[in-house]
């Protein structure tokens, strides 16, 4: 790298780490090393549609090297970060190659959220998540397998097992893959075994709370339970999860839920990363930042995204959301340009258009700009509308079109391959 540039490393190529180095990619000044585990940008807001068979992986991933193609100030380095080392400025990567050291003037964290058990060991060994293209073709692999193992199983009580799947966690994450689970059986897979083989599926979404969707007003949560039941998914509100094995789900009351599948949305918490940070955690783990986005203390460290505790005006903290995400990392190196031009730094100031959830085919809830309340077909086009243009690249757009097109045509869902088609795991 260039001495004479700023040299900037962004750990983490999600949505707030790559709006930094895709604004600082356009100053000459500055020099960026974009640091991730992987080598694509995941888009995952539609994971649940890859663990259901609705989309190809590729689809909603984009390779990060493809997007800086044109850009000889950004580098990229797929590793995991091991250590950040505040008095040398440095950050050391564990790559394929071993350790590597390298140094920063400026150092943008912006790692992102992992599912959060609630110290439920048992959940954490056995429960799926909709985290990660990986994990999310696990998930699939592993529904797909359960259909082909229940088809030929003779044993009625096994077979409504192995065709009981358990979704815990009543937010947006929640309801969608409930829905699409529901609707992958429905709309697909019963329409592809024998009579005789007598497949039914059951699916279950698991809410501790009273209601669903807690941030939405009552109208629209109300709706999003009528049409998940209207689906065909069963609802339980009020119900705490205690314990989980292999073949069971136990709730606080008692009762068991006899099920092969559980998929937990039930909480994230922020990367384990933020220790790194050596400073004093807020709640989840985030961590506090200044309305500059510039860590308490650490003028020369930023946080971003899910990382990042700032309270907003009325003292709450800004939710884990792309759009919260996507406006802090593009503050962020807004900031460090004002700093090498010796202006003031800005302050965080959040432009909210809203809030909104898929359930099903032609089944959604919205809440535009927090005054306009729409549900049903109207709700689901404008979620299919944003999610389309919010992916990246031309590609992965049209891909996904046709694909939710040919789904919504045919009632058909193509990716349905099993690759591995071993044990799982967790039996």
């Amino acid at each position: 790298m260039a001495d004479t540039k700023t040299q900037v490393i962004v750990i983490g190529a999600g949505f707030a780490g790559l709006n930094v180095a895709q604004s600082l990619s356009k100053q000459s000044n500055v020099e960026v090393l974009l640091v991730d585990r992987n080598n694509y940008h995941t888009f995952t807001p539609l994971l649940y549609q890859v663990a259901t068979s609705g989309l190809d992986p590729s689809s909603i991933a984009y390779p990060i090297r493809s997007i800086f193609r044109h850009k000889d100030n950004v580098h990229c380095l797929m590793g995991e970060v091991t250590a950040i080392n505040h008095v040398d400025k440095s950050v050391t990567v564990s790559t394929a190659n071993g350790e590597r050291v390298e140094s920063y003037e400026y150092l943008v964290v912006a790692t992102g959220s992992v599912t959060n058990f609630f110290g439920i060991t048992s959940l954490e060994k056995h429960a799926f998540e909709v985290k990660s293209l990986e994990k999310s073709v696990e998930l699939r692999e592993h529904i797909l397998r359960l259909f082909e193992q229940a088809a030929w199983t003779d044993d009625d009580a096994m077979k409504d097992e192995l065709l009981t799947m358990v979704v815990v966690g009543g937010g947006p994450t929640g309801i969608e893959t409930a829905g699409a689970m529901f609707e992958l059986y429905s709309y697909v897979l019963k329409q592809e075994y024998d009579d005789r083989q007598d497949l039914k599926a059951r699916v279950i979404l698991v809410e501790a709370m009273d209601s669903l969707l807690l941030p939405y007003p009552e109208p629209l949560q109300r709706s999003a339970e009528e049409q998940l039941k209207d689906l065909g998914v069963e609802v339980m509100t009020g119900a705490m999860v205690e314990d989980a094995g292999a073949d069971f789900l136990k709730l606080k009351d008692g009762q068991i839920i006899k099920t092969h599948t559980i998929v937990w949305s039930a909480g994230v918490k922020v990367s384990p990363l933020a220790k790194m940070l050596d400073v004093k955690l807020a709640k989840a783990g985030r961590v506090p930042v200044e309305p500059t986005m510039e860590v308490i203390g650490n003028d020369d460290i930023y946080v971003a995204g899910d990382m990042a505790y700032l309270a907003d005006p009325n003292g709450d903290p800004y939710p884990m959301l792309i759009p919260v995400a996507n406006q802090q990392g593009k503050l962020v190196a807004k900031n460090i340009v004002n700093t090498l031009k010796n202006r003031q730094l800005e302050t965080f100031s959040y432009n909210d258009r809203g809030i909104m959830a898929t359930i099903g085919r032609t089944r959604a809830v919205a809440w535009i700009f927090y005054r306009i309340q729409l549900t049903g077909f109207i709700a689901w086009l404008g979620w299919l509308f944003l999610h389309l243009i919010m992916l990246m690249g031309f590609r992965n757009r049209i891909s996904t079109f046709l694909s939710w097109v040919w789904n919504y045509f045919t009632y058909d869902r193509s990716v349905r391959i099993i690759l591995n088609n071993k044990t799982d795991s967790r039996e």
